[in-house]
């Protein structure tokens, strides 16, 4: 992709990203939100939707030719952003302080600039997450284990 087509869709998308997460300030403060805000208070799909408008975002950055690390760890803002989303008023006080999409924005500008910095970072971030996803599903396994063995053992000592 040459380096105008480029810097055209990382325009928009630094649009797009003002446009859900900072283009609303309240009076008075420096709080901003956006519209993803907004969306977000629509019971049952307003998180779904503001998801889907973020996701625009990682699929123009694979475009782009963003690494697939960084695309990880914006499918994790997003992601992140959606499941704080889906719990009731946590989710709503979310979307002044967890910004998905100018997060995602600033790694897409990261990369732009200097590539393997970038990718570094995104790949440790992405080993680090592996971990913990690893030690949870370990972790899940061996208190199925012992709950098992301790109803096997309880049932046993019944009969």
């Amino acid at each position: 992709m040459q380096r105008q087509q480029t810097d055209e869709i990382r325009d928009k998308l630094n649009q797009l990203a003002w446009l859900m997460d900072n283009s609303i300030r309240i009076p008075g403060t420096q709080i901003r939100f956006g519209i993803d805000g907004l969306i977000g208070l629509i019971p049952g799909i307003g998180d779904i939707l503001g998801a889907i408008i973020s996701s625009h975002i990682i699929s123009q950055a694979a475009r782009i030719g963003v690494s697939k690390s960084i695309l990880l760890k914006m499918a994790f803002n997003v992601g992140l952003d959606a499941l704080l989303g889906t719990i009731p008023v946590v989710g709503d006080l979310s979307d002044f302080i967890w910004k998905a999409n100018q997060k995602n924005i600033k790694l897409l500008n990261d990369y732009v600039l200097d590539p393997q910095k970038a990718t570094a970072h995104s790949r440790f971030f992405v080993g680090i997450l592996g971990f913990f996803i690893i030690a949870a599903i370990l972790m899940i396994g061996i208190f199925s284990f012992l709950i098992m063995r301790w109803l096997w053992y309880s049932v046993s000592a019944i009969t």
